[in-house]
């Protein structure tokens, strides 16, 4: 089975084949994490509840969870209005970090420039 071809179509992706999937907590809007899917991975994910994505680092497939428990289990997908962006909206069981955070923006937050400075506050 592949992609249905009205959302392969509709799908913009980079140099690589991929789009970016911005994962989002469904019933606080919280984001949790950005991934990258190819039609594989999208396919995958709507096919099976479980969000699915393309590990640029390790060149595979990785189902999130599958090692660490941590699963996400997908309400909806969403393309953007360009087609180069994915929204996942999941129920997150436990941390969707590979640090063990709640998110993925968690440790460092930028505090927008104010007087010149930027400052970068470290949360651990």
């Amino acid at each position: 089975m592949s992609l249905d071809a009205r959302i392969a179509a509709r799908l913009k992706r980079d140099g690589n084949g991929l789009v970016p999937a911005i994962v989002q907590q469904h019933d606080t809007g919280e984001v949790l994490m950005l991934a990258w899917m190819d039609d594989e991975a999208l396919h995958r994910t709507l096919t099976t509840g479980r969000a699915t994505y393309w590990s640029r680092s390790r060149g595979e497939y990785w189902v999130k969870g599958a090692t660490s428990g941590h699963v996400q289990h997908v309400k909806t997908v969403s393309l953007d209005c360009d087609g180069d962006t994915v929204l996942l909206k999941v129920d997150q069981v436990g941390a969707a970090c590979h640090t063990g955070d709640r998110t993925c923006f968690d440790a460092d937050r930028l505090t927008p420039v104010q007087d010149g400075v930027t400052a970068v506050r470290s949360e651990g």
